[in-house]
C-alpha cells in the first residue's frame, strides 16, 4: 500500500468516523475556528486539569481533511500538558508549511497528514484544528486562518 493511498484511508476513516466528536457539558476552554477560504467552522471544547488537556472535543461543519485533522489532534493531545500540546502544534505546523524533509517520525500517526503538503490549497483546512487549539489553551475566543495572517502569527508566538 503506498503512502498516498494510507494517507487517503486515514483521512476517509477519521473524516467518517472522527473520534472525540461532540461537546463537553462544560469547558474550561471553548475556541472556534473558522477557514473563510473554505467555509470550515470548528468548535473545540478543553478541560484541563492540572495544566493536562483532560478531556477534548470538537464538533462543526468542515472538510474532510480538517474533519481528519481535528479527529487525530484530540487523541494526540488528550493527556498532554499545556507545554507539550504548544509544541506539538509547532511541530505539526511546521511539517506542514516548512517545505523541508525533516523527520517528523516522532509525530507517529499525525505524520500521514504530511500528504496535505500535496495540496497547498488544503493545508489551512489541516492547520485550522491546530490553531483552534492554541486559541482555546491560551482564553482566546477564536482562530482563524486569516485576517492578516493572524493564526499562524499566534502559533508563532508561543
Amino acid at each position: 500500500m503506498s503512502l498516498k493511498s494510507i494517507y487517503q484511508e486515514v483521512i476517509l476513516d477519521h473524516n467518517r468516523k472522527p473520534r472525540n466528536y461532540g461537546a463537553l457539558r462544560s469547558p474550561t476552554h471553548h475556541a472556534t475556528g473558522h477557514n473563510p477560504l473554505c467555509g470550515d467552522r470548528i468548535e473545540l471544547d478543553i478541560n484541563m486539569l492540572d495544566g493536562h488537556i483532560e478531556e477534548i472535543a470538537f464538533q462543526g461543519e468542515s472538510c474532510a481533511i480538517c474533519k481528519a485533522s481535528s479527529s487525530m489532534m484530540t487523541n494526540a493531545v488528550k493527556g498532554k500538558s499545556h507545554q507539550e500540546a504548544e509544541a506539538l502544534i509547532q511541530e505539526f505546523r511546521e511539517m506542514l508549511v516548512s517545505g523541508e524533509d525533516k523527520n517528523f517520525d516522532h509525530l507517529g500517526r499525525l505524520k500521514v497528514l504530511a500528504g496535505v503538503r500535496d495540496l497547498p490549497t488544503r493545508v489551512k483546512c489541516a492547520i485550522l484544528p491546530w490553531h483552534t487549539l492554541h486559541a482555546a489553551m491560551n482564553s482566546a475566543d477564536s482562530a482563524t486562518t486569516e485576517a492578516d495572517d493572524h493564526a499562524s502569527k499566534l502559533v508563532a508566538n508561543h
